[in-house]
């Protein structure tokens, strides 16, 4: 390492050059990724390099088919395979039995209510009730000291 020249900067950086050329550069500001015989330059153009790297294969992701909650494999396969036609005059049939059931929820609610209002109204015929006292709130007690 005899020959060559040291170069320290401002900022007490050191920089080593083997010769006037590459100093001259340097101090130009050139770029060495620009300049075609140095290291830089070869190595981002991938020049030289002499083993042939084989590309690198992609792995391709795989399709796994899981059971759901509430339908196991062989059931979603089964509607899988189904022919759109069935499976929508299923999904209908599911929909009205559905729809049936809510409405029958419904009627027997009402009916319900109307027995309980039926009741209560047998029971308070004379007594005048407020609005508060019919959505159950307690009664206020009136004082008894004094």
């Amino acid at each position: 390492m005899g020959f060559g020249k040291l170069y320290v900067r401002g900022d007490s950086k050191i920089f080593r050059f083997q010769n006037g050329k590459s100093e001259s550069l340097f101090l130009q500001r050139k770029n060495p990724r620009r300049i075609a015989w140095t290291v830089l330059f070869r190595r981002q153009h991938k020049k030289g390099i002499s083993e042939e790297v084989a590309k690198k294969r992609t792995r391709r992701t795989v399709k796994h088919q899981r059971a759901i909650v509430g339908a196991s494999l062989d059931v979603i396969k089964e509607r899988r395979s189904q022919r759109p036609e069935a499976r929508a005059a299923a999904r209908q049939a599911a929909i009205k039995q559905g729809k049936e059931k809510k409405a029958a929820e419904e009627s027997k609610k009402k009916l319900e209510k109307a027995k309980s209002a039926a009741s209560a109204a047998r029971g308070q015929v004379g007594k005048i009730q407020s609005k508060q006292g019919a959505k159950g709130a307690p009664t206020k007690v009136s004082a008894r000291s004094r």
